[in-house]
């Protein structure tokens, strides 16, 4: 046997046997996401307390899961568990009687398709954020088409929603050579590493999102910098979250840095966007901070602050976005709490001149850490 030819064995027999495991967890998710979209359903219909609870009874899930320490169970997502399994109901004939303590509660059959591909082949191909997408088409037939171009194409979730979005099934019964339109897709196809990294999948196996995923080598050092820099202010700073992520309708957003301040009572969202500021940076924060006072506050918290880090070669600004708070007292506290613009604008200015890619070096990235590490 050539030597050449073992290390092409070797690297098959890897590569096959990680896709494996990682459909095999893949389907485990989606079968644990689907009974309890099953569990919901059935509550809903059976539930002898269901009145206590009635519309509140997602929301009350969710408080109550998320204190035992269970990963994955917010609001939107016990959300998508309920419409996946009316979605997909034909899910219940791949499952043995071992995984249902309870009998299946019947879902509408008008919302699933005859022309669906067999849910056995979808469960091998599909992780639960494909799922996720597919949910959101409606109508049963359109949902048959984009599961049926998916497989065949292998897409990638990104691919099948850029696809849905483009409304690629209308284009498709538009079109007089649809053969020659769906040849001209552009697979963006599905990979170990993607899979990997897929947040649905990092939670259900209890392993930890990485900043690296998300951030290039500039950010990183950025981030870094401004990290121990509000630290070292003394002031209340209390680091909680870097890359929180954020998931509503199987779409995920990070928020760069997360801190809570002890002596304002509220979070501190920072975001940081390497060029000049847009408004649509002001749309994001405000989104990320109406997130937090419906999820994350906590009794006697106050609103959360907003810090948008806008960066550029020729210009820096630095915006403040503080939805919500009326109390003045508070606001006028807050200004005097947190680092002023002007001190923030300098501070940017000065790691982009020592970080930005014309003058970036491997050197001077060390002398950075460095410098931090001294303060």
């Amino acid at each position: 046997m050539k030597f050449d030819k073992l290390i092409l064995q070797i690297e098959k027999i890897n590569s096959d046997l990680q896709l494996r495991a990682i459909q095999s967890v893949n389907q485990a998710l989606t079968i644990r996401n689907w009974l309890i979209g099953h569990h919901i359903y059935e509550y809903e219909q059976e539930g002898q307390d269901r009145a206590k609870y009635g519309e509140n009874l997602i929301r009350v899930l969710t408080k109550e899961l998320t204190s035992k320490g269970i990963k994955g169970m917010s609001f939107s997502n016990l959300k998508t568990f309920r419409q996946f399994y009316l979605a997909y109901p034909q899910i219940g004939q791949t499952l043995s009687g071992q995984l249902l303590v309870t009998r299946i509660v019947q879902a509408p059959s008008e919302q699933s398709s005859k022309y669906s591909p067999d849910i056995h082949k979808m469960l091998k191909h599909f992780s639960f954020s494909h799922f996720a997408e597919l949910i959101k088409v409606a109508k049963p037939l359109p949902r048959a088409f984009y599961e049926i171009q998916a497989i065949k194409g292998r897409w990638s979730v990104r691919e099948l929603s850029r696809q849905i979005g483009s409304l690629l099934y209308e284009r498709t019964g538009l079109s007089k050579n649809k053969k020659s339109l769906l040849a001209k897709i552009k697979h963006d196809i599905v990979t170990v590493e993607d899979s990997i990294r897929d947040p649905y999948l990092l939670e259900f196996t209890g392993l930890k999102e990485r900043p690296e995923y998300n951030e290039n080598d500039l950010e990183t050092a950025i981030l870094n910098h401004i990290q121990d820099f509000l630290l070292e202010l003394g002031k209340g700073f209390c680091f909680e979250s870097r890359q929180k992520r954020i998931t509503l309708d199987n779409e995920h957003d990070r928020i760069d840095l997360v801190f809570y301040h002890r002596i304002l009572k509220c979070h501190i969202l920072i975001d940081l966007k390497n060029r000049s500021f847009s408004h649509a940076d002001a749309g994001q924060m405000n989104f990320y901070l109406n997130y937090f006072k419906d999820n994350e506050m906590s009794k006697g918290d106050n609103p959360p602050i907003g810090i948008i880090l806008c960066t550029s070669k020729d210009s820096v600004k630095v915006k403040y976005a503080t939805g919500g708070m009326d109390n003045k007292l508070f606001v006028s506290r807050y200004m005097v709490e947190l680092p002023s613009e002007k001190q923030l604008e300098n501070f940017i200015r000065e790691d982009i001149e020592h970080l930005s890619p014309s003058a970036t070096t491997t050197t001077t990235k060390k002398k950075v850490i460095k410098r931090k590490t001294k303060k």
